[in-house]
């Protein structure tokens, strides 16, 4: 029987030193069951294979602050204070593994927890509200203005839709997030994970390259494997 994520609710801690090989199977072992119950709507399981087995591993010590992250792929030279960005083709799997550890850290009550959003969504808050406050400074959930309320998000999907969207210029709008979000990393270290199925050198050519030089802010991890939707 899979668990309930409110049941997971009795790590209270905000960080953990998983350099214990001990601690780290726990902690592994709940991001499985998270995953698992989040697939259950599929009737599947969450499926750790030679694909994601090492980015998950990486993963959960990045969120964690271990520098032991930064072993896993000695090669990319990852760093654990940069932000995420997910490379993959549509279906590998890099939107959910970001739901499992939005939930995972939001149970354990870390401090790097962060929320998910698509570029759809963001899309249509913005044709509503005609901003993209609440994904960048946040000044509305403030008690006066220019005091916003800024929190760790990711934009899962960029370049999926970098299209007009009745009259919308969505590529205007990411560029108009990264900018924010760069600005709020840099004085608040709000972080701004991504997942994009575009490649390193399509990002370079999609976006404005005063950002793309500011990817440099990121770990970019490619994320292999064919599609696990079915």
């Amino acid at each position: 029987m899979l668990p309930k994520l409110a049941n997971l609710k009795e790590i209270t801690k905000n960080v953990f030193d998983l350099s214990d090989e001990n601690e780290y199977n726990l902690h592994a072992k709940i991001v499985k069951r998270i995953g698992d119950t989040l697939m259950a709507k599929e009737f599947r399981r969450f499926e750790v294979d030679e694909y994601n087995r090492k980015v998950l591993r990486f993963l959960l010590l990045y969120f964690n602050h271990c520098k032991e992250a930064e072993e896993i792929f000695p090669e990319e030279n990852y760093k654990i204070h940069k932000h995420i960005m997910l490379v993959g083709n549509v279906g590998v799997g890099k939107t959910m593994l970001m739901q499992v550890f939005a939930h995972y850290l939001r149970v354990t009550d870390n401090i790097n927890a962060f929320y998910n959003v698509s570029v759809t969504e963001m899309i249509n808050y913005y044709k509503v509200h005609n901003h993209l406050d609440k994904y960048t400074f946040n000044e509305q959930s403030g008690k006066s203005r220019f005091n916003g309320n800024p929190v760790n998000l990711c934009l899962n999907d960029v370049g999926l839709n970098t299209h007009l969207h009745f009259g919308v210029d969505t590529k205007i709008l990411v560029d108009d997030f990264l900018y924010s979000r760069y600005e709020l990393y840099m004085n608040h270290h709000k972080m701004a994970h991504l997942t994009t199925n575009f490649g390193v050198t399509e990002l370079k050519k999609a976006f404005d390259y005063r950002l793309t030089d500011r990817f440099k802010a990121y770990n970019i991890i490619d994320m292999d494997g064919e599609s696990r939707r079915r």
